[in-house]
């Protein structure tokens, strides 16, 4: 057992949440009871999470998607009412980290996914929009685009979405950012790799493929983000002596 508000400062300086310009609040989104037994992590702070983390008995649970996002509606009503209500009658606290659980170097969601897909790391963009968020590296072989697309499919349990380059060159550099970070293809492009993964795709991004012959693959929001909370997850329980447990809820997008 250890206290909540230990947790969050260790998290909040683990993930450096104050370098970061952010569209929600990361840390500590609601507040529940102040000591934590067992902890539960998932995506997103859907409903689903929250009666799973109910029927587990859990005191906290940790998310890469949260609430109080930039834009919306601040009242509390409707779904946001019923979910929060659920936590707060329940004393469960939510933690949700962002774009700092992209970035780390350690638990992120962009190395946690390069691990996942037998990626070799060879760094990151260090400047600009895409600081800490646009990784590059090599696979172990050269790949077509059919066998890189199987093996995305095989590891992500989701058929990727594939938009070829002009020349369909054999891919052995890759460029990753996860969730919806197909505005970052230009710059993979600029990097000189061969092929881009992100989470989502928009319209333009199949003409962007073909002219700055780059292939891509839209491998979805929710599979490329899967991997990150579970890995700082897995660490929290390990350094504070937690019960732990991942939850997956299906989502196709």
């Amino acid at each position: 057992m250890a206290q909540l508000r230990q947790i969050v400062n260790y998290c909040n300086e683990l993930l450096c949440i104050q370098d970061f310009r952010d569209y929600c609040p990361n840390g500590l989104q609601v507040e529940g009871k102040p000591d934590v037994k067992k902890i539960i992590s998932g995506v997103t702070a859907c409903q689903d999470l929250i009666d799973c983390a109910l029927d587990n008995n859990a005191d906290a649970i940790l998310v890469h998607h949260g609430y109080f996002w930039k834009g919306e509606d601040a009242s509390i009503v409707g779904i946001k009412k019923n979910r929060i209500a659920a936590l707060l009658k329940n004393n469960i606290s939510l933690l949700a980290y962002h774009l700092p659980l992209d970035a780390h170097v350690d638990y992120g969601n962009n190395v946690s996914l390069a691990r996942h897909l037998s990626i070799e790391v060879k760094g990151c963009v260090e400047q600009g929009p895409a600081k800490g968020l646009l990784w590059y590296g090599e696979l172990g072989y050269s790949h077509t685009a059919e066998q890189l697309a199987h093996h995305l499919g095989m590891q992500l349990d989701r058929q990727p979405l594939y938009l070829p380059s002009s020349s369909r060159q054999p891919i052995k550099t890759i460029g990753w950012c996860t969730g919806g970070a197909q505005g970052y293809i230009d710059q993979a492009a600029e990097l000189g790799l061969d092929a881009y993964i992100s989470g989502e795709v928009s319209e333009q991004t199949f003409h962007l493929a073909r002219e700055l012959d780059i292939h891509y693959f839209a491998a979805g929001h929710h599979a490329t983000e899967s991997y990150g909370v579970q890995a700082l997850g897995r660490h929290l329980a390990e350094r504070f002596e937690l019960e732990y447990d991942f939850i997956e809820i299906f989502n196709p997008v």
